[in-house]
């Protein structure tokens, strides 16, 4: 088993920091000759990975002003809350798609700075076989500090003529206790969107908040749903264009930095194993390309992040490592792999962060429906499920928040006590998949509709506390749980 992930590694070319190029670095390639027009920066820009001293910064360069505008009506499903597109021709030109954002060459650079300091990267290209993202990763940044952005773009030998800025606050010193909010959402849908002109009313009502970070949890895009449905590498890139062409996704990253767990519709299919087969002429490694064009980490993807003296977070890997459905009959299953979970547990026991949090991509307490195998809340993969809700039992402060639910819960594990809050999805049209009425034994908060969660880290009279609030998609507060050191 364990060499078999080994192969599936080496088959998709396993490579960290594949994506980025220093700040003072631009990609060698050549030149492309261009016009004197117009360069836009349509699909914003997102500042990743925030920690004590480092950001990346990740932009696309565009050659239209403007997504392309919606054109199909949509429709709800005879059976679930998912709204579909009416007649959509799978066929049509990508370029045309409703939300299509076509991207342009030229070149960026981009500029962060404090009152006290200034880091200016050199000019990066921006090109076809990129997807014309580009990715600026800066180092030597102060702790607890607000930082203004500014994103420049120029087509070649031309003078600037896109412009885009906002700003962020770099991760607080693990000395030193800070008030902080984070939250988090997952499960977006193009079509599910619940504001026609912005998106979805979940990104505005978060930016409300003013969150110092957001964690997207998983299935930010779906490659195995139409409108259109994947079958190459041109239509997977044009779900992430039209996802962050709205407006209240652009204007919520404009000033919240985020972190990005993928799941198994934003890397293939549903329940996608490493020897899942292709939808179309779109592979698993080509998902795997996507994703890395519109998520630049700078090592492996799981990792974990200091947040002040009360907080550590972990974002875990759920797709990767796993073993392959080939030898799903098999004893000894994995989701996580050896060295994944060598390294969280090592992590987790040197953390003395007072608060520490689990963010996993799949359930890991649940209750989840029978018929699911693919998450450490299903009988399947019960073995490893074990061993880490006992793990995380025993560690204190622990807490985990999961994606990949479309619905919102706060539960308890009924033989550790590991307790497990599920965020719901983005919108309401996304939820689904659990009856209301189908309270467990488990479940202390149930509420199958969409929004998101919020965490709040605190001191009181110098006691550490942490706050659990689901909030509806208008951000109403629908449920709120405390706790203490």
């Amino acid at each position: 088993m364990a060499e078999n992930r080994r192969s599936f590694l080496t088959k998709i070319g396993w490579l960290t920091g594949g994506l980025i190029t220093p700040v003072n670095t631009i990609r060698a390639r050549a030149p492309f000759k261009l016009g004197n027009y117009r360069i836009y920066f349509t699909n914003g820009f997102k500042v990743m990975e925030v920690s004590q001293n480092e950001a990346i910064i990740w932009t696309r360069l565009c050659a239209n002003e403007q997504p392309n505008p919606l054109i199909h009506p949509k429709e709800k499903h005879k059976s679930q809350n998912n709204e579909y597109p009416i007649d959509f021709n799978e066929q049509m030109p990508v370029r045309e798609m409703d939300g299509g954002v076509t991207g342009s060459p030229g070149w960026v650079r981009a500029i962060v700075e404090n009152q006290r300091d200034k880091q200016v990267s050199d000019w990066q290209q921006a090109s076809g076989a990129g997807d014309f993202t580009v990715s600026f990763p800066f180092t030597g940044l102060e702790p607890a500090t607000e930082y203004k952005v500014r994103l420049e773009g120029k087509a070649e030998k031309g003078k600037v003529t896109a412009h885009q800025s906002g700003s962020f606050r770099t991760a607080g010193s693990e000395a030193s206790a800070s008030e902080l909010l984070l939250t988090t959402s997952t499960c977006q849908y193009f079509w599910n969107h619940d504001d026609k002109d912005r998106g979805f009313k979940t990104y505005d009502a978060m930016r409300q908040l003013k969150p110092d970070f957001f964690i997207h949890t998983g299935d930010y895009v779906y490659y195995d749903r139409i409108g259109p449905m994947v079958d190459n590498l041109e239509k997977a890139r044009h779900k992430w264009h039209a996802m962050d062409g709205w407006p209240s996704l652009k204007e919520f990253y404009q000033h919240v930095p985020i972190y990005m767990l993928k799941d198994d519709h934003d890397l293939l299919k549903d329940d996608v194993f490493p020897d899942s087969n292709p939808l179309g002429e779109f592979t698993l490694e080509q998902g795997l390309q996507v994703w890395r064009e519109n998520v630049p980490l700078k090592g492996k993807p799981y990792r974990t992040f200091r947040w002040g003296k009360d907080l550590q977070v972990w974002l875990v890997e759920g797709r990767e490592f796993r073993s392959p459905r080939e030898i799903i009959a098999g004893g000894g299953r994995t989701i996580w792999g050896d060295e994944q979970k060598q390294w969280f547990t090592s992590t987790m026991k040197a953390s003395d962060a007072t608060f520490k949090i689990l963010f996993s991509p799949t359930p890991v307490v649940g209750p989840d429906r029978e018929k699911k195998m693919d998450n450490h809340a299903n009988q399947l993969f019960s073995e490893e499920g074990n061993w880490l809700r006992q793990f995380l039992a025993e560690m204190n402060g622990v807490f985990v928040v999961n994606g990949d639910r479309h619905w919102q819960y706060f539960s308890i594990d009924q033989e550790t006590g590991l307790r497990e809050f599920g965020a719901g999805p983005v919108s309401d049209a996304q939820s689904g998949g659990w009856a209301q009425e189908d309270k467990r034994p488990e479940h202390q908060f149930l509420r199958v509709k969409g929004g998101f969660l919020g965490i709040k880290v605190f001191r009181q009279n110098d006691i550490p506390k942490i706050d659990f609030r689901h909030y509806d998609v208008n951000g109403n507060e629908m449920h709120q749980e405390e706790f203490e050191a």
